[in-house]
């Protein structure tokens, strides 16, 4: 028997995966009931991030069905790697409203931020924060999630 965390030797490759999320809510005063459920196929382009794809399409999925993390919890990445708060961030605008966008290539939180999410395709969530890549490669945004 193996004890929790103790894996066989992988034949296989793993490509996608598919994570889904609903919830269902009720408005007892006119016996209705609502669900919503969404599901979300990720193409994995190397399979040593199928832990960190599925952190981020479970965060993405509870923003969507307006679930809150418990408070306490935080997102490995966000405190194993980098403080974004150590980053500088200015304000700016853009099309879908204000966002925070930084260029601090001398700090070593910005660079080991850059460095994850460009692992994670150019975008992704840490933390309250929707966080991409700009296409020169030395930009990064990040735009706190709706509540």
């Amino acid at each position: 028997m193996r004890g929790q965390g103790e894996y066989q030797k992988m034949s296989y490759k793993v490509r996608k995966l598919v994570v889904g999320k609903g919830r269902t809510l009720s408005d007892e005063q006119n016996g209705e009931w609502s669900k919503e459920y969404y599901e979300l196929e990720i193409d994995i382009p190397d399979e040593h991030e199928l832990s960190a794809a599925k952190e981020n399409a479970e965060g993405l999925l509870n923003e969507w069905l307006g679930i809150t993390q418990p408070a306490g919890v935080q997102k490995k990445q966000e405190k194993s790697r980098y403080d974004m708060s150590k980053i500088r961030w200015e304000q700016a605008q853009g099309t879908s409203g204000p966002y925070e966008k930084s260029s601090d290539v001398d700090n070593l939180d910005f660079k080991s931020l850059l460095k994850d999410v460009q692992a994670h395709t150019g975008k992704m969530t840490v933390g309250d924060y929707f966080v991409w890549v700009f296409k020169n490669g030395q930009t990064i945004g990040r735009k706190k999630h709706q509540k």
